[in-house]
């Protein structure tokens, strides 16, 4: 019969007194796992895969002390302030520990796989002219990426698709980072990022907007007063496009235990990671009309795993540069994202939108049918000679 003591070993006396013989908790194993009291020694996903087995799905006494400290403080506020303080606390940790899993494209959201054996970095850009090729891009159009990031879209926008683009961080590294290489790739004229909270945008207008699981930090309180924004900052006639990571509706105990796992150790204060039906009812709310919804979840197992064998290639990097426990914080949540993604705890959505106006255009869904649609392989590069550019050398 299989035992727990056959993928890990335990360093704690006392944990295996208590666990050699029964489940442990989730929050119990992953929380030893992190201080050294235990340690995975074999593959971890072997052990993940049969967790059910070891472990049990219960909420325990440091869930509920942290939910009353942190989850529900962040969720009700949401100031400007709280916002800025958690999302630097986490993406101004460094560009070299994200870049050690993220790789060269430095993008820390879904890709898109046109077959599985794909790399990471031709995903990226598939997923980069996908999203163009959706918001139906065109030389000369003004271009608005609400969370940015390192500002990879921004830059691939405005150099293959000749858009005026404008990218959007609260993140201070992130900002620098992204210039840096607009300036390597002489864009200055047609590219920019700005260290800016989402709410202080210029008022101004564009004539497509994009935001790539950056929605979920705006927080639920927050979503309706979101969506009224882009719509202020969106020309009539233009399109928007939002992917993020939502639950499903339906929770399960293990959804809680992840959630609250996020929260506390890698996206602290996204509380608006929501099932689509409770985020339409915001996007109509304010008086969004939507076009196409796509599940890009299977897409998301695949790119984790590869930041996942990313994390592991440049473990010696990691450790000496941020410690064993970081090491060990993102080895795991890597590994249980992966099957988190695969078996539809959470997944992943593409969103076409435009606004709901009587006098809008929606002839152009077909007029320009074939940018959407149809053969993938040939969608999924920029304008040109049809072959993905190889720039990032």
């Amino acid at each position: 019969m299989a035992k727990l003591t056959d993928h890990i070993v335990f360093n704690d006396p006392k944990l295996a007194r208590k666990y050699a013989n029964s489940r442990i908790p989730m929050a119990d194993l992953y929380e030893a796992y992190f201080d050294g009291d235990i340690d995975i020694p074999g593959d971890i996903y072997e052990f993940l895969e049969n967790r059910e087995l070891f472990v049990k799905n219960t909420l325990t006494a440091r869930h509920f002390k942290w939910a009353l400290t942190n989850f529900v403080p962040e969720a009700v506020i949401h100031s400007k302030a709280q916002d800025e303080r958690i999302v630097r606390e986490h993406y101004d940790r460094g560009d070299d520990f994200f870049g050690w899993f993220l790789g060269e494209r430095m993008i820390y959201t879904c890709a898109f796989f046109e077959n599985p054996s794909q790399s990471l970095e031709q995903a990226q850009d598939n997923k980069m002219n996908l999203v163009c090729k959706k918001l139906q891009l065109d030389p000369g159009e003004r271009l608005l990426d609400i969370g940015c990031g390192w500002g990879t879209l921004t830059r691939h926008a405005a150099k293959h698709y000749g858009v005026d683009a404008t990218g959007v961080t609260i993140s201070e590294n992130q900002t620098a980072f992204g210039n840096r290489r607009i300036q390597e790739w002489n864009l200055q004229d047609r590219a920019r990022i700005l260290c800016k909270d989402y709410r202080d945008i210029p008022n101004q207008k564009f004539d497509k907007i994009v935001s790539l699981e950056m929605v979920e930090h705006v927080g639920v309180k927050n979503l309706l007063s979101f969506y009224e924004q882009v719509g202020d900052l969106l020309t009539d006639e233009g399109l928007f496009l939002l992917q993020w990571t939502g639950l499903r509706r339906g929770f399960r105990a293990e959804d809680f235990i992840w959630i609250m796992f996020m929260g506390k150790y890698i996206f602290p204060g996204a509380d608006a990671s929501l099932c689509p039906s409770a985020m339409l009812k915001f996007m109509e709310k304010a008086g969004w009309e939507t076009h196409s919804v796509e599940n890009v979840s299977m897409h998301y197992g695949w790119t984790i795993r590869r930041w996942h064998d990313n994390w592991l290639s440049n473990r010696e990097a990691v450790v000496a540069a941020y410690g064993e426990r970081w090491f060990r914080i993102w080895n795991f949540f890597l590994a249980w994202s992966t099957i988190i993604a695969r078996q539809g705890n959470a997944a992943c959505f593409q969103v076409v939108l435009n606004k709901n106006l009587n006098s809008y255009g929606r002839t152009r869904w077909i007029d320009r049918n074939a940018t959407i649609l149809g053969d993938r392989e040939s969608n999924l590069s920029p304008p040109g000679d049809g072959k993905s550019p190889n720039v990032w050398s």
